[in-house]
């Protein structure tokens, strides 16, 4: 699924809401993703941080330098008034793509 325009948008929508709580740096949104999903998503470095990069270029996420919680200097991410309007809209959308897609799968004969 990897690479798929589903897959790379819906990264996008999980980075997004990992955001909503505050700021995070990179790795951190990494571990919302993986806990959130029980486990079931395990986002690569060499997916997350190029989304984190499109969601800055579009002005959806800002980044800011900060201390984790070990101590250690990093860019943390949080969204944007403008992010904040297009998780909203693309959770909506998204709903109504499963409301969609769960009729059609259940409708007939496999």
């Amino acid at each position: 699924m990897a690479g798929s325009d589903i897959y790379t948008g819906s990264l996008e929508l999980l980075i997004l809401k990992s955001l909503t709580w505050g700021a995070r740096h990179g790795y951190a949104v990494g571990q919302w993703i993986r806990q959130g999903t029980g486990n079931a998503l395990v986002v690569q470095e060499g997916a997350l941080y190029p989304a984190l990069h499109r969601l800055e270029r579009k002005g959806f996420v800002e980044e800011e330098w900060g201390i984790t919680d070990t101590n250690r200097e990093a860019k943390f991410y949080k969204l944007t008034p403008e992010g904040r309007k297009q998780l909203r809209g693309e959770v909506a959308r998204w709903q109504a793509h499963v409301q969609l897609m769960t009729a059609a799968l259940s409708a007939g004969k496999l």
